[in-house]
């Protein structure tokens, strides 16, 4: 809410937190898109609703703001509805759920997947600190539109970067990164640190995503990253 009072809105345009009238689920995987159909009778085809779009549809009887989004870095569907209706919309979507075999999930699981998948989570991997280069994001913006802070990146976006985030397969059996953790070189020169971490349960290794000095380590190479205080070879 502070970032919307502090920045002048476009004309004809006000803001209202609605935090406590709105509630949601995710429904992620590869049969989300069959659970969510057999509830709905708005067209759910990748042609019909791409991804990074929303829309308003009705689902199990409920109307809700449905974004083609998912943290899990599967197909999937963020779903916002009003609070009054969300037992109800959770309740139908356990039901069809069980259907094709899903199920409710937890933060861990959801942790697991993104890590996985290589997607940076914020206050993690993204935060103010960082340059659009830094956490790779800098293809995602063009400098042909106007956005708030235009100026501000311009005048950073042609500086070599200062950090780099990398994905590491570390090896570890007994315990996994959760952030944090110190990264070196096999020197034991200190080059950064680990920012996420989890075991990625379809790739069967221990991951990690983390910071490192820019120019200090590039694809293929091996570093050492300690976990619990004992150094553990990634790559």
């Amino acid at each position: 809410q502070r970032f919307f009072k502090a920045v002048p809105l476009p004309a004809g345009t006000t803001f209202r937190s609605r935090t406590e009238d709105l509630g949601g689920f995710n429904v992620a995987g590869p049969k989300s898109r069959e659970l969510l159909q057999r509830l709905t009778n708005d067209d759910l085809s990748n042609e019909a609703f791409p991804f990074m779009r929303s829309r308003q549809i009705t689902v199990a009887g409920v109307d809700v703001v449905a974004l083609r989004v998912s943290f899990t870095g599967d197909l999937g569907w963020e779903l916002h509805c009003h609070a009054a209706d969300q037992v109800e919309l959770y309740r139908a979507l356990l039901k069809a759920g069980a259907e094709v075999g899903a199920g409710p999930v937890g933060s861990r699981a959801l942790m697991s997947l993104r890590v996985e998948k290589g997607y940076g989570s914020w206050s993690r991997e993204y935060s103010p600190e960082y340059w659009p280069q830094e956490v790779k994001l800098d293809r995602l913006i063009k400098t042909d539109k106007q956005f708030l802070n235009r100026e501000a990146y311009l005048a950073v976006a042609e500086k070599p970067a200062r950090d780099e985030l990398i994905m590491l397969s570390v090896a570890a059996k007994d315990a996994d990164a959760t952030g944090g953790e110190p990264i070196f070189l096999p020197d034991g020169t200190p080059i950064g640190q680990v920012s996420s971490g989890a075991y990625g349960y379809f790739v069967e290794q221990s991951l990690a995503m983390g910071y490192v000095k820019a120019g200090t380590a590039k694809a293929g190479d091996k570093v050492t990253v300690a976990i619990l205080g004992r150094p553990h070879d990634a790559v």
